[in-house]
């Protein structure tokens, strides 16, 4: 599925199934919940917290859809294609760290490792 796919998909199920779209504020909360869960799974999984019994369920997998869900359901109530986006973003990082990335000694000395 393209980016593009995923986008009128989503869009699709928001008319039919959802109803409507949530306003963008609330959907920007809900995108600021989402992002929480993933980083408690996160923290826990790599970090140095431990799982508690009610943080068992979840699945990383789903809570990274469950992200980018709710910024599809934000680009499509803003009238932004983020298949454009992504690939300005990625002709802007080009420019941007062309060379900045290689020449930076912290991470030519992580990769030694």
């Amino acid at each position: 599925m393209t980016i593009e796919e995923a986008q009128k998909k989503v869009d699709h199920w928001i008319k039919t199934v959802g109803v409507r779209y949530f306003s963008e504020l609330t959907n920007m909360a809900v995108l600021t919940e989402e992002v929480g869960e993933l980083a408690r799974i996160m923290a826990r999984k790599y970090g140095d917290q431990s799982f508690k019994k009610s943080d068992e369920k979840y699945d990383m997998a789903d809570e990274m859809a469950d992200v980018l869900w709710v910024l599809m359901c934000l680009a499509n109530q803003t009238g932004v294609d983020l298949t454009e986006a992504l690939e300005r973003n990625f002709d802007k990082k080009n420019i941007r760290d062309k060379d900045r990335h290689r020449n930076n000694e912290k991470l030519k000395s992580e990769s030694k490792q």
